[in-house]
């Protein structure tokens, strides 16, 4: 992940050994790769649009994912393919609101946006 994570330390070792440690210093920190925010993204997006694309002859290419991290947040974007006919604003919604659930419940990050680009349509298959 692009660095060593410290080990903890106890309570009454660290105040002992270092003074007045705050709470904060004795944690430590933890830096998330990117690429473990694109690979929590496409997984999101994989579960929403795995349903609507079942039973279709053609599917569409996998999503591409790309994130930033200004500060202390991280903006996600997302651009796929989706079926044609479909609702492509509830599944833009969904693929949203999935992709910034699942990267806060498993990194604790806050999602500051999500970005999902319709690339292009897929025609074909039943609906």
């Amino acid at each position: 992940m692009g660095g060593a994570v410290p080990a903890p330390v106890s309570g009454a070792a660290s105040g002992a050994a270092s003074g007045a440690v705050s709470g904060t210093a004795r944690r430590g920190r933890l830096r998330v790769a990117d690429r473990v925010y694109e690979r929590i993204a496409g997984h999101a997006v994989r579960v929403v649009l795995a349903e609507v694309w079942a039973g279709r002859s053609v599917k569409g290419a996998p999503p591409r994912v790309s994130v930033a991290r200004p500060g202390s947040t991280v903006t996600v974007r997302v651009t796929l393919e989706l079926p044609f006919p479909a609702d492509l604003a509830g599944l833009a919604r969904g693929v949203r609101d999935r992709v910034a659930a699942e990267v806060v419940g498993l990194t604790g990050t806050r999602v500051s946006e999500v970005v999902v680009v319709v690339e292009k349509l897929v025609a074909g298959g039943a609906w």
